[in-house]
């Protein structure tokens, strides 16, 4: 009995495997957004999996139910913000998504409970936190008053504030 249950998990497993759901391509980064190296590391590492169009997808991100839950995230993660995409926010949204990113970081809600786990790396430090929120106060403020800084992928805007150079991407991940 307990033989013809395992050999039945053991079909099911292997026939959900063929179940699509998303993808675990990385879309082309359209821009990025500009911080200096050290707010830059920091995003890579803790932000960029499902905040980019530069995710390392895991083994299982490949392996079902687990590629479910994962493409499911990264897609929402991408759908609230995407880092790859942010020269193709207007000054407005891109001021209020700082904002968000400075709310979600004072209220512990970034990175979420559930990932750190699995990724330990993007554990973010008080320190870092602080940093992530001081990056994003003043590039919101930047953005409120002089518009949107230059970015990697933007023709002619405005020069990004001192210290602050576009996030560029790296080629086969970080």
């Amino acid at each position: 009995m307990i033989r013809k249950v395992l050999i039945g998990l053991l079909g099911l497993v292997a026939v959900i495997q063929f179940v699509p759901y998303g993808s675990a391509e990385n879309p082309p980064v359209a821009g990025e957004i500009p911080a200096n190296a050290e707010v830059r590391e920091v995003l890579r590492r803790a932000c960029y999996d499902c905040h980019s169009n530069e995710t390392v997808w895991p083994w299982y991100s490949h392996v079902a139910p687990a590629k479910w839950l994962v493409r499911y995230d990264v897609a929402e993660g991408r759908r609230h913000l995407n880092f790859s995409a942010w020269s193709e926010y207007p000054p407005r949204r891109q001021a209020r998504k700082l904002e968000e990113i400075g709310e979600e970081l004072a209220q512990g809600r970034m990175p979420p409970k559930l990932y750190t786990p699995l990724h330990p790396s993007s554990r973010l430090t008080e320190a870092e936190v602080a940093l992530l929120r001081d990056w994003a106060a003043e590039l919101a403020s930047t953005i409120a008053t002089e518009g949107a800084p230059a970015d990697a992928a933007g023709p002619a805007a405005p020069a990004a504030p001192a210290g602050l150079t576009p996030v560029a991407g790296a080629a086969g991940g970080r």
